[in-house]
């Protein structure tokens, strides 16, 4: 489905978008360029990364630099990506079979590492690119192509284990809600640590239970007496299913050490690693340190 021809940064024009028309993708990747274009971000200084899934397509259709790795593994590669080089805004896009499955392993340790990533979670509760497949997040009756007599596992609460871990800003978003996720996103990339946002979305070729409309009713919006300072909040919050609560559930507001402040490379230099041309010297020096 082409999209309309903009002047707006990281819009570009795309003749051969592969989602189906009606996907939810649509709306959160109109959210995410918008964000990124208040934000006053260049497209040069901006990487998305993702897995493999129809979410994961996103960041092929934004004029950004990107990396498109395994299924599973977008994490270990943002962090690597903003470790070399901490000036890039890097954001992971990827779908909750992706993140949440595959990649469930590598979100957790994420969340124990903290680097300053963006995570955005395209969850339509389905495997969209293998054709239906239950994923963690599908609801208990579902049936599917493999899951015959329907699903019998509960969902997994990807925002309750995020904030066990520590995680220091959790949000939901609903693509239907597309300033509300323009404003997470935006919040999202600029606290300093990893930053998840699980955004709901319609499958209309594989889940038609999580409609426009289904999602508009099984969900409600956090207030402004919410204190999303109150982790046990948060957690109480995060436990709550129908409906399901939109917005911050909880931004830390002491965030502690990211990633890139742990690496011993940048105790003494804030040089970007990619700009450094190490010499024998270095080498030795690095022998010396890690020999056993």
């Amino acid at each position: 489905m082409p999209n309309e021809p903009s002047n707006e940064p990281f819009e570009g024009t795309f003749d051969d978008i592969a989602w189906c028309p009606g996907c939810g993708n649509f709306p959160i990747r109109k959210s995410l360029i918008a964000a990124l274009h208040q934000l006053g971000l260049e497209p040069t200084e901006t990487v998305l990364v993702s897995g493999i899934g129809q979410a994961a397509k996103l960041p092929h259709y934004v004029e950004a630099h990107l990396f498109n790795g395994l299924h599973g593994r977008a994490l270990p590669a943002a962090t690597a990506i903003k470790a070399v080089n901490p000036h890039l805004t890097v954001i992971v896009t990827s779908g909750d079979g992706d993140m949440y499955a595959e990649g469930g392993n590598h979100l957790l340790h994420c969340v124990r590492r903290n680097p300053d990533l963006t995570l955005l979670v395209h969850d339509n509760m389905i495997y969209g690119l293998t054709k239906g497949q239950a994923s963690p997040t599908s609801l208990p009756g579902m049936k599917t192509p493999v899951q015959t007599v329907g699903v019998f596992e509960e969902p997994f609460n990807a925002l309750g284990v995020a904030l066990t871990l520590g995680c220091g800003f959790v949000a939901r978003s609903s693509a239907g809600e597309r300033g509300l996720t323009t404003e997470l996103i935006k919040r999202a990339v600029q606290y300093p640590g990893l930053a998840l946002i699980d955004i709901l979305q319609p499958c209309v070729s594989f889940n038609k239970l999580n409609t426009y409309a289904w999602l508009k009713e099984h969900t409600y919006t956090l207030g402004t007496d919410y204190d999303e300072s109150d982790r046990q909040a948060a957690y109480k919050a995060s436990l709550e299913f129908d409906p399901l609560p939109l917005g911050v559930l909880y931004e830390n507001q002491e965030p502690p050490p990211t990633f890139n402040e742990h690496l011993p490379v940048y105790s003494e230099d804030a040089t970007p690693l990619w700009r450094r041309r190490p010499g024998p010297a270095d080498a030795a020096r690095l022998l010396k340190v890690y020999r056993v």
